[in-house]
């Protein structure tokens, strides 16, 4: 793999240049993109001209660039997440007829959430997340879920971040989390009040391969009142339970 002169690698500036889109902006100009990666415009120019040309990115008729249906198409090829989406789909849609607002599947990647797939029906109780989108695991039902079953190394790494050295408020956010990621491991699931409005109220549960490993977080997001956060635990258990027991097509998918 070719080095730039400060040693970093020709790859490492094209995954820059991937990263600058957002499914807010997936559209953007070469400018845009060249101080979005802190790239020289001629550096990000020459490289965006590649991406173009392997169909990594592809240029709009005014010039402006988006992610290219080639990184779908290799995504697909290989997917576990995919393979567990497909798994999922028909257990999230039993679940979502049940609790009836919004179902969603989210895996860890790294620190954070990545949302597989989503749910929803008119009128129902919606949060900001998009299949696709990610948040840090702290701030969700799904990402207390991942971290509270992840491993030990990283929930240090996560507490870590939210003591010292950004003062008293933070290590109280950090002692908390500590207790909340002990409830979930001990209650079996994880729910929260208010993560988009105060009304609110998310509840998410583990969903293990054959071998027992926590790969996945189902969650329901849901107008807040305990009798429904019962109920929503026990219908999502219910689906994890049969996504783990569903017959695969590969020995294995996830």
């Amino acid at each position: 793999m070719g080095r730039t002169a400060t040693g970093e690698s020709v790859l490492s500036r094209a995954v820059r240049i991937l990263e600058t889109f957002t499914p807010e902006e997936p559209i953007l100009q070469v400018s845009q993109i060249a101080a979005r990666s802190g790239l020289h415009r001629a550096t990000a120019s020459r490289l965006i001209a590649e991406l173009v040309e392997h169909g990594l990115l592809t240029r709009e008729a005014d010039r402006r660039l988006r992610i290219g249906v080639r990184v779908w198409e290799l995504g697909l090829r290989a997917s576990v997440a995919q393979s567990l989406r497909e798994v999922s789909l028909p257990y999230m849609r039993s679940a979502h007829s049940v609790i009836g607002h919004q179902v969603q599947l989210g895996i860890r990647d790294r620190d954070d959430v990545i949302w597989l797939e989503r749910l929803s029906a008119l009128g129902a109780v919606t949060d900001a997340t998009r299949v696709g989108g990610r948040a840090p695991l702290p701030v969700s039902s799904a990402g207390l879920v991942l971290l509270a079953f992840g491993p030990r190394e990283l929930q240090e790494r996560v507490l870590a971040e939210r003591s010292s050295p950004f003062g008293p408020k933070t290590v109280a956010e950090s002692n908390q989390l500590r207790r909340s990621v002990a409830e979930v491991r001990k209650r079996g699931f994880a729910w929260r009040r208010g993560d988009t409005r105060e009304e609110t109220c998310s509840v998410a549960v583990p969903v293990r391969n054959a071998e027992g490993t926590v790969v996945a977080a189902l969650a329901a997001l849901f107008p807040s009142d305990e009798e429904r956060k019962l109920v929503a635990a026990r219908v999502l258990l219910t689906a994890a339970r049969g996504i783990t027991s569903a017959p695969r097509r590969r020995p294995v998918d996830y």
